[in-house]
């Protein structure tokens, strides 16, 4: 668990493929559960997954009847997911920024109506778990996951976002599934007044892209206050990894060597001492 792009993806997957391999993972992050937008949802494309099995990530189709993958949608998806794995004598992994999905699976009580996140004190959190897990909250101090988000951005959009958004916003689907959550991914409704009007200028652009860039840090933000409320509020024992320098020189541009082997040190060789002192308990 973490902010978004603070390292949460390819944390899981160096674990896996290099020191748990008997191991799936599960997506929590609600806004990648949905199809379709993948680059503007920045899920973790298939050559990078190393033949490891993902859950729930793009697998929910918005209709009509059903336009929002809810947190008890994740809770009962998850939990069948988490059964099935455990089934075959495999690890389950469950990553993901979306803190209220976390809650929704874990907690052994759980209410669909109640957003605990928005009540004013801790006694609408559940302190007790349904399953026995160990957390790594994957940490980065926000001054640096800012500048890493910024270049992120303009990553993704050098990697086709731009034409990714111009394909949705031409696309015949229904206005009702149009307007389901996926609507709510960070860079849909930032340019939604730029294609609507066909031909928007290069002024409209640059807003929208620093609009997204602006909007991105503040989900990163939100995420970290939930993170730290879910940790007061419940008690859980949440292992914190950190990967600021990691990302400090990734964004300075220290060369892949320096970033690999900061990364190596500081963030990766932690998390596997972690990980196996919970599964030998």
């Amino acid at each position: 668990m973490g902010p978004t792009g603070c390292g949460k993806t390819k944390l899981s997957i160096d674990l896996i493929s290099r020191f748990f391999p008997s191991s799936e993972i599960i997506n929590s992050d609600k806004i990648q559960a949905y199809r379709g937008l993948d680059i503007t949802t920045n899920k973790i494309p298939l050559a990078d997954r190393r033949n490891i099995r993902h859950h729930l990530l793009g697998d929910f189709v918005p209709s009509d009847s059903h336009p929002e993958f809810t947190p008890a949608d994740f809770r009962s998806a998850a939990s069948a997911a988490i059964s099935e794995i455990l089934s075959r004598r495999r690890i389950p992994f469950v990553v993901g920024g979306s803190n209220s999905l976390i809650y929704a699976l874990l907690s052994k009580k759980f209410n669909p109506d109640s957003d605990v996140f928005a009540a004013p004190d801790s006694s609408a959190f559940c302190r007790e778990q349904r399953y026995d897990c160990c957390f790594l909250h994957v940490d980065v101090e926000l001054p640096v996951l800012n500048s890493y988000l910024i270049k992120r951005v303009d990553d993704m959009l050098d990697s086709g976002m731009f034409d990714e958004l111009k394909a949705y916003f031409s696309s015949a689907e229904p206005e009702s599934v149009r307007q389901s959550g996926q609507k709510k991914a960070i860079g849909v409704p930032e340019f939604e007044g730029y294609f609507r009007r066909f031909k928007g200028s290069g002024d409209d652009y640059e807003r929208a892209v620093g609009a997204i860039k602006e909007n991105t840090c503040q989900l990163a933000k939100g995420q970290v206050a939930k993170i730290l409320r879910l940790r007061d509020c419940t008690g859980w024992d949440l292992k914190k990894v950190e990967t600021t320098a990691a990302l400090r020189a990734a964004v300075e541009g220290g060369g892949g060597r320096r970033v690999a082997e900061i990364w190596e040190r500081q963030v990766l060789e932690p998390s596997v001492k972690i990980v196996k002192q919970f599964l030998m308990e």
